[in-house]
């Protein structure tokens, strides 16, 4: 079992900034593939970032130059880096595991294992 907790997530101003933190425990952090996922109000679910668990990184083309993925293995922490805010991103951000070896990032919610509760970000206009 893999348990994941955000944090991070709060209001600010358009063209602000924030980082998401996921924060891993449980089973080894090794062979991790993790993503983020944002669900807007009155949205579906939609993808936002995944890194594979060889580092290859992947974004959904409105977060792109915007968004950035990363992982601290030493901190068993995934991180999502978002600059440039917009009121469209204003979402409850979840992050997502899954064990994979695939060099390529899984971006499809199905393909994950374990998700964590989210964290809510408000972008104000």
């Amino acid at each position: 079992q893999v348990q994941l907790v955000e944090s991070g997530g709060g209001l600010v101003q358009a063209g602000g900034s924030l980082r998401l933190s996921c924060a891993a425990s449980g089973r080894t952090f090794s062979n991790l593939a993790m993503g983020w996922f944002r669900q807007g109000p009155g949205k579906d679910q939609e993808f936002v970032a995944a890194i594979s668990s060889v580092g290859s990184e992947y974004y959904q083309d409105s977060v792109k130059g915007r968004f950035t993925i990363s992982v601290d293995n030493s901190k068993n922490t995934l991180y999502l880096q978002m600059n440039s805010l917009k009121p469209e991103d204003t979402a409850v951000y979840c992050c997502a595991a899954a064990y994979s070896g695939s060099y390529y990032p899984l971006r499809a919610p199905y393909e994950y294992d374990y998700f964590g509760q989210g964290t809510q970000v408000t972008v104000s206009s």
